[in-house]
């Protein structure tokens, strides 16, 4: 799955509903900065305008099947009145052929004796579980009020009820290593969802984690170390045939400029900097050995141009590390399979 192939990704318009069904605060949240919205801003009308106002827009896309998401909270937490207003809301787009359907995220230990039936009978075809680990020591250290056995079961109650499962994972939480997050990679292989989110930990203000950082209890990851271990995790995921749908924590206005980011392994194209370290690893066998030319121009399909260069053109420097060759050209051809180059000596 290439970052460049936004046409086969569906259309998701989120609706951000922080921390609204949250039975605690979780040691890194603050989705008050993430998403620059407040819990009074989520009714009726707010969601009617949000949804106008994406139709509206150049970038609404009918053929990208588009959705209706509600993030940030616990949605099956909330009371069955309050589902129903913030769904009904929605339901008159999805009368109208404007949206496919919905999807939120929620707790895993939120599913069990919940309306489920309800929920896809208003239009829910997706739920999205902030599972974060599956390694309980982890769960334990994160104080995340649940077990990796809730994501077990909540995974396969779901499929059960007809949804399509989502699976968000973190990286970098207080008590996990690469090998530990590797192993709650196999697991959520095990279990066959739909997708997964990828999310490095970050230190924001305000949080419990930032007091952990200043007092040396958390070490953040690097970045470097962050797109290593997501990089590993996309291929191990994506070869299972489970697709990764997003790499990095969502960026927003309120995040940046009030300077909310205290440490961890934060870029604004962190997804693109897993996407083209995959890349280049997949190309790899395909360039000459080191020293057996000078030059060389590469060609490429024209979506796998943005790939091959790397941010700031990172990756063409690390082809010229790779082969001891000065790369002179880099063409779009779409006779080139997808995921391969042809190198042309010059």
């Amino acid at each position: 799955m290439s970052e460049t192939g936004i046409k086969n990704r569906p259309l998701i318009v989120p609706i951000f509903i922080p921390n609204e069904g949250c039975p605690y605060r979780c040691i890194y949240c603050q989705q008050e900065k993430i998403t620059s919205q407040s819990l009074q801003d989520v009714n009726a009308s707010t969601i009617a305008r949000t949804l106008d106002q994406a139709v509206q827009s150049h970038r609404f896309d009918p053929i990208r099947k588009p959705e209706v998401a509600f993030y940030g909270g616990t949605f099956t937490n909330l009371t069955t009145a309050r589902m129903k207003e913030l769904l009904g809301a929605v339901r008159p787009y999805l009368q109208k052929g404007l949206f496919n359907s919905i999807r939120f995220s929620t707790r895993p230990d939120s599913i069990h004796n919940k309306p489920l039936d309800m929920l896809r009978n208003m239009g829910v075809s997706t739920v999205e579980l902030g599972a974060q680990s599956m390694v309980d020591e982890v769960l334990k250290q994160s104080r995340r009020g649940h077990t990796s056995q809730d994501t077990v079961e909540s995974v396969q109650l779901l499929k059960e009820f007809g949804f399509k499962v989502g699976v968000q994972l973190m990286p970098g939480l207080p008590g996990d290593t690469q090998e530990r997050f590797m192993q709650t990679v196999q697991k959520v292989i095990r279990l066959r969802p739909d997708m997964v989110r990828l999310y490095p930990t970050i230190v924001l203000k305000g949080t419990v984690l930032e007091k952990w950082f200043q007092e040396k209890r958390y070490h953040p990851m690097p970045l470097a170390g962050a797109v290593k271990i997501c990089q590993e995790s996309c291929i191990r995921l994506e070869d299972n045939g489970i697709p990764v749908i997003r790499i990095g924590l969502m960026s927003s206005k309120t995040l940046l400029e009030d300077n909310q980011i205290v440490a961890g392994p934060w870029h604004k194209a962190f997804g693109f900097l897993v996407r083209s370290e995959i890349y280049q690893q997949r190309i790899e066998s395909y360039l000459p050995e080191w020293g057996a030319a000078a030059e060389i121009g590469l060609r490429v399909p024209h979506k796998e141009l943005p790939l091959v260069r790397g941010y700031k053109n990172r990756g063409l420097r690390s082809i010229e590390e790779k082969t001891g060759a000065k790369v002179i050209k880099v063409t779009g051809d779409d006779t080139v399979p997808p995921g391969q180059v042809v190198v042309n000596s010059l």
